[in-house]
């Protein structure tokens, strides 16, 4: 895919009056949890409406070299079918050696089923991934008695792991340190859902625990329980020992992330978009953006054919700023907010994402360095940036190879002539599709 100059050069000459309706494909968060968790079930459970990504392929190709059987099929839209057969928390391979490419979700569940399992694994990563933070998990995990080998540079990518099972240990009491990222938690919520003794898992740091939360409700779905108690100011999730993954029939939500540059894109240009499948009982913590474009000025509603979300952006096109947005709990959309933010009356201040600084690029920094590209005056810190309003002009956008710099300042460019994405093909980590789909949404609103 070509570097990608993108605009709408006259929004003023756009259809208002005609509600948009997007189909995005489905959650990552979601897919990633049900693969892992189908995997540890007992029997065949069929995903249905997965994501169809770089990321998703990475992880079911780990899946198969572990000795699990997956089927795939289309869904006829935009993501994939896919069956497997669990083996009751077991792995078939006892040695194997897997590539987790730059998937970090499937990076940090794997390693942690691997890290209790009865063998033994080398798991190597793209050199992006490399970078990423596996400390806290690699301690918690060594402290459940595996042996997990830095093959590199200590607390990252890759490793050698030896299985607590496979030496003769009992994991029981786990301690774990979510600073840097939930998934860490939340890969120890799973593979500990696997475990015939009781079990506990202690939580140490903060932040956001949306992801967690909705974690433990897939882990519910499949039979498993991970009753969360509060100890004074101490979190700890406790675990029966009785419970075990039942195949299921399961059905993955849109994915929100997706479907936020998408709402975004109706505050930008003043239009109403109705995202499919996105309703009010979502699982996903990203629900929580819509909140933030009613504070800028746009519409929420609930269609009453189906009960979808259509959000209507102001008609003249001013949003409303002058606010703080803590973000800890969805900030994968910390970068869709700061792409709009240009557009509001008053400066926008995002906190609580410090954390972003280590995902696929350090997040904060691409905010700031991009927005300075385009004319916008930006105040960063180590956990937060304030964006300050302005009429972009024309640049081009670095992407760092990171899908979500990509996605989020195409919207930019849809009220600024001449914003260029560089590399948008990253895109394909999570939204193979997202520039057709955008550009066919754009096509359906502008007048002849």
């Amino acid at each position: 895919m070509r570097d990608r100059l993108y605009s709408v050069h006259t929004p003023h000459n756009l259809c208002r009056s005609k509600t948009i309706t997007v189909n995005v494909p489905g959650s990552k968060s979601i897919t990633n949890r049900a693969l892992l968790i189908a995997a540890m079930a007992n029997g065949r459970s069929t995903l249905r409406g997965c994501l169809t990504s770089e990321d998703a392929e990475y992880f079911i190709r780990c899946l198969k070299d572990l000795g699990f059987h997956t089927e795939e099929s289309s869904d006829g839209r935009l993501g994939s079918n896919i069956t497997i057969t669990g083996t009751g928390g077991d792995i078939p391979n006892k040695k194997a050696e897997i590539y987790v490419g730059s998937a970090g979700t499937a990076a940090r569940f794997l390693v942690a089923m691997l890290a209790l399992s009865d063998g033994e694994y080398t798991v190597n990563s793209s050199e992006q991934m490399k970078k990423r933070p596996m400390g806290p998990l690699i301690d918690s995990l060594r402290s459940a008695g595996a042996d997990v080998k830095c093959l590199e540079k200590e607390g990252y990518f890759p490793l050698h792991i030896t299985g607590a099972k496979a030496l003769g240990q009992t994991p029981c009491h786990f301690s774990v340190n979510i600073d840097k990222s939930s998934q860490f938690l939340s890969a120890l919520l799973i593979a500990a859902g696997t475990l015939e003794e009781k079990s506990e898992i202690t939580v140490h740091g903060t932040h956001g625990l949306a992801y967690v939360d909705l974690t433990a409700e897939m882990m519910k779905t499949f039979g498993v329980k991970a009753e969360k108690k509060t100890y004074s100011s101490e979190i700890r999730y406790e675990f029966t020992g009785t419970d075990r993954y039942k195949a299921t029939d399961y059905l993955v939500e849109p994915d929100m992330s997706a479907a936020a540059y998408f709402y975004a894109m109706a505050a930008v240009l003043g239009i109403s978009v109705c995202v499919e499948g996105v309703t009010e009982n979502m699982l996903q913590g990203d629900t929580e953006f819509l909140e933030l474009l009613v504070k800028m000025g746009c519409t929420s509603s609930v269609s009453p054919d189906g009960g979808y979300i259509t959000v209507k952006g102001p008609e003249d096109g001013k949003l409303k700023g002058g606010f703080t947005a803590d973000m800890s709990a969805f900030s994968d959309q910390a970068l869709t907010l700061a792409a709009i933010a240009p557009f509001a009356d008053a400066p926008v201040t995002i906190t609580g994402i410090g954390h972003i600084r280590l995902q696929e690029c350090d997040r904060i920094n691409a905010i700031s360095q991009n927005l300075r590209t385009l004319g916008i005056e930006t105040d960063e810190h180590e956990d937060s940036i304030t964006i300050y309003p302005g009429t972009p002009c024309a640049g081009d956008i670095e992407t760092f190879e990171d899908h979500r710099v990509a996605m989020s300042f195409a919207l930019t460019g849809l009220r600024t002539k001449g914003i260029r994405i560089i590399n948008p093909e990253c895109c394909k980590k999570t939204f193979r599709e997202y520039f057709d789909v955008l550009e066919k949404a754009v096509s359906e609103i502008e007048n002849p």
